[in-house]
């Protein structure tokens, strides 16, 4: 193997080098081997990393028994969920460039030969893949895995049932005692999200695009299971620095288009539209947005998962775990076998070994499909005309007329549903949330929770230029572009107005004459940033349109 840690380490010149890994007890012979970096998300900040130390121990185990020299190091991450509803939310999406880029540093500093990036919170596993695919060196992701589900009233709750408990609450539909024994008993230990929110969407693309090696996402993080996964990754990265595997060999265009199917069949995040476009463009794989919506309408959904379904990410691990997805989607012809994955294996050398649960009705068969289409969808018209993402899954909705409520943030928005303020009918307009208005574009989970908790999922509709969480259900729309910041047509939307959103058609517009638009935003005037020093003003002049997944170019 031509190793490029050599250069680093061997040689008469590397002698101060070595001497400074010398202090920290590497040997000759460990500073000879592959050296692995392992990109640790550790964090005390959330339950969704809690374990990943833990876990590392478990991958250096293997890298030194496959003959490689592990040298662990951290990023950072932020919690979605310990965040959301406040301005710290705006460092979510921003922190994604920054575990991109903070590995990038490392790898190219440090010239590791591969990386193991242990993931678990939303950002953290586009940002560790999207970093992969800049530095193209061997590398391997690590999904820590899901929480747990937690209980209340003898039923399986999540996250996603707290954020609507307090829209139930202010509604008067819940009392003190029960909102607390929800909180008290939603998050029952370490772990992400528990239903096919975006940690969970972002984890199936990963093996469903072949940076993780299959069976071993699905794995809850405190199960048992878990440390052999670990241990086996850390090999599977040996092996792949001897066959010189590199993530640009493994995420191909049909690769993205095997991820994007896994995510209309599971009814995942619309996360997962930004976070494979900023993929690709590392990856330099072409990818529109147009382009998600043919897969997305010809794949349907087979997994019967949350937010809009009845189970829990563990329960997938329960039904055979994602491998399972992978073969329905290979059996069905909705993906192609051929792409190679991490293990040097193709995705259906992999997928044919995976083992159903009999009896399991969590992934079901094309003939039993929930939805005939995918859980997401991609519209366009004159307040969107580069795209923005719908939720179709957990309801049949698919149109809604009504007049714009209008927002300039988020916190208006959640004050006006909480006090009984949004009637039936409306369109809650939030926007300035986009990814340079924001900045870092918000998820809206706090006030999404809060309209289903309301009971007005099914008869108000809301739109932004900001994000929502994958916990989100209802009839939303989001990564609305160009953003009101850049004077999109969402800038000038007055309250009133009448907002089309139809699904069938693919539209979202605005019911008001195009001269009046043309007039509108001829008076427009852009706003002052929000921050003026700091990463927040730095990522605001970098990032661009959510249609091009809010990357951030020099």
């Amino acid at each position: 193997m031509k190793l490029q840690s050599h250069t680093i380490t061997q040689g008469r010149d590397r002698a101060p080098a070595r001497a400074m890994l010398k202090a920290i007890g590497f040997t000759d012979e460990d500073l000879a081997k592959p050296i692995i970096g392992v990109a640790n998300t550790w964090i005390e900040t959330m339950p969704c990393n809690y374990n990943l130390r833990e876990l590392a121990v478990k991958v250096k185990e293997g890298i030194r028994a496959a003959g490689g020299t592990p040298m662990e190091f951290n990023t950072i991450a932020i919690s979605d969920g310990v965040t959301m509803g406040t301005e710290g939310m705006k460092t979510s999406l921003v922190s994604r460039e920054v575990v991109a880029d903070s590995i990038e540093l490392l790898v190219r500093g440090h010239m590791f030969d591969g990386v193991v990036a242990l993931v678990a919170c939303d950002k953290t596993i586009p940002g560790a893949a999207m970093a992969l695919l800049r530095l193209n060196v061997p590398g391997v992701v690590l999904y820590g895995g899901s929480i747990l589900p937690g209980k209340h009233k003898g039923h399986d709750i999540s996250i996603q049932d707290v954020f609507e408990a307090v829209g139930a609450h202010a509604r008067g539909k819940i009392d003190d005692a029960e909102l607390r024994d929800i909180e008290d008993h939603a998050c029952p230990g370490a772990g992400a999200c528990g239903g096919q929110f975006t940690a969970n969407t972002m984890a199936t693309v990963m093996e469903m695009i072949g940076l993780s090696p299959m069976n071993t996402a699905s794995v809850p993080q405190v199960d048992p299971r878990k440390d052999a996964v670990a241990y086996r990754c850390g090999e599977i990265m040996l092996e792949a620095v001897r066959r010189n595997i590199r993530p640009r060999d493994v995420c191909t265009r049909k690769a993205f288009e095997n991820a994007i199917a896994s995510v209309a069949a599971t009814a995942g995040s619309t996360n997962a539209v930004l976070h494979l476009l900023a993929m690709a463009r590392e990856a330099e794989v072409p990818l529109t947005i147009d382009e998600f919506e043919p897969i997305l309408a010809r794949t349907p959904v087979i997994v019967d998962i949350k937010p809009g379904g009845r189970y829990m990410a563990a329960d997938v691990d329960k039904a055979g775990g994602i491998p399972v997805i992978a073969k329905r989607l290979l059996d069905g012809k909705y993906v192609d076998g051929s792409a190679l994955t991490v293990t040097g294996r193709t995705f259906a050398e992999e997928a044919a070994e995976a083992k159903e649960t009999p009896g399991q009705d969590v992934i079901l068969p094309f003939e039993k499909a929930l939805k005939p289409r995918g859980g997401i969808a991609i519209l366009h018209g004159n307040l969107a005309p580069e795209g923005c993402v719908i939720k179709l899954a957990g309801h049949d909705k698919k149109a809604h007329q009504g007049p714009a409520r209008v927002f300039e943030r988020e916190e208006d928005a959640m004050a006006a549903v909480t006090d009984n303020r949004i009637k039936a009918g409306d369109v809650v307009v939030i926007r300035y949330e986009g990814p340079r208005g924001g900045p870092g574009m918000r998820e809206m989970l706090g006030v999404t929770g809060a309209i289903v908790g309301a009971g007005l999922s099914d008869s108000v509709a809301l739109l932004t230029d900001g994000r929502f969480s994958g916990a989100t259900h209802g009839f939303m729309i989001a990564h609305v572009a160009p953003e009101a910041f850049n004077g999109g047509p969402i800038a000038v939307v007055e309250e009133g107005d009448q907002i089309t959103v139809d699904a069938n058609k693919g539209v979202l517009s605005v019911d008001i004459p195009e001269a009046e638009m043309k007039k509108r935003l001829a008076a427009w005037k852009p706003r002052d940033p929000r921050y003026k020093t700091g990463v927040m003003a730095k990522y605001c002049k970098l990032v661009e349109s959510a249609s091009e997944g809010a990357i951030t170019r020099a």
